[in-house]
């Protein structure tokens, strides 16, 4: 469980801007109150002389200690009178402390060997910001989700009450967020525009993102421009698109069927489907295809790894973005 090695890199870049400003900004602060009260400096040069002092008094032997403990009284002293010179002159008290952003880790990110929970929160941030460059993640969650868009009228296709039938998949997707594993069936949404199939799959992402789990979201456009890019672009990396989105916890797919057709983008499709089944790792796939025209664009061996290994979840009601 761990997001993607970019998601990391972003935070840790983060973070280092985070300290960076916290310290410039301490410095900036400095400059104005010694500008303003030059005495302030006078106190921490001081204060400074004591700390040398200290370090100078290890070799001291059996008077070390007596020698350290009157150093650090008139350390003390020199603090306080830096507070009242800073109070006397309309400053805080801790004006001249560096603000960090948490200051339990002080912008590190970690504690002691442990993530901070900053780091952690940063973390899920990022990574929500990667999919919301593309999708909008934030406005599609589960509360969000409105059943009322759908009639109490049995759907004349599929033979089902459109709402109850809705209320049964909203379950059905909540609870596959809510106790996500790698043990999870993958899921096939079928359905017209506009029926929930996208809405509900970024809930989803949303709520797997906020447990830990790497989640790549694509269009199948998109999906398909960028492999092909890197296919025959020769490009070489350790770590290429096409490992992200065979080793992701979870690879959603919006929209399939929209791609341009060729050979290339149907090998793929197949490549991606076997994969990640063959390594245990769920997918969800939304389309405007049935079953039957799955098939017949990708061929037979494509419908039969999703009839056999996902659940198929049918879509019904009237186009909700129209309501």
């Amino acid at each position: 469980m761990a997001y993607k090695a970019s998601v990391y890199i972003a935070a840790k870049n983060r973070l280092s801007e985070r300290r960076k400003k916290a310290e410039n900004d301490q410095v900036t602060r400095h400059s104005l109150a010694v500008m303003k009260c030059p005495e302030i400096q006078d106190v921490e040069n001081e204060m400074a002389s004591y700390g040398a002092k200290v370090i100078k008094a290890v070799g001291m032997g059996a008077d070390a200690q007596e020698y350290v403990k009157k150093l650090s009284v008139k350390s003390l002293a020199a603090q306080e009178k830096r507070k009242e010179l800073l109070t006397k002159n309309g400053y805080p008290e801790d004006y001249l402390d560096i603000k960090y952003t948490c200051p339990l880790c002080k912008d590190t990110g970690f504690c002691g060997e442990h993530y901070c929970k900053c780091h952690l929160k940063l973390i899920k941030e990022i990574a929500r910001e990667e999919i919301n460059r593309y999708a909008p993640l934030d406005k599609c969650t589960f509360d969000s989700f409105r059943l009322q868009y759908y009639p109490d009228i049995t759907d004349k296709e599929i033979g089902v009450n459109q709402k109850s039938h809705m209320a049964e998949i909203y379950e059905l997707c909540k609870s596959f967020a809510e106790s996500f594993s790698h043990e999870r069936r993958s899921i096939l949404m079928c359905g017209g525009t506009g029926l929930g199939k996208t809405h509900l799959s970024l809930a989803i992402a949303g709520r797997v993102i906020d447990k830990g789990f790497n989640v790549h979201y694509e269009s199948a456009q998109n999906l398909m421009d960028k492999l092909e890019k890197e296919h025959f672009g020769k490009t070489s990396s350790e770590s290429s698109f096409r490992d992200e989105i065979l080793e992701c916890d979870l690879l959603i797919i919006d929209d399939l069927g929209c791609e341009f057709q060729t050979q290339f983008t149907k090998a793929e499709i197949y490549n991606i489907v076997n994969t990640r089944h063959l390594r245990s790792l769920p997918t969800i796939i939304n389309t405007n295809l049935s079953i039957d025209e799955i098939e017949e664009v990708y061929h037979q061996r494509v419908a039969s790894r999703i009839i056999g290994n996902y659940a198929i979840l049918l879509f019904c009601g009237n186009d909700n973005r129209q309501k």
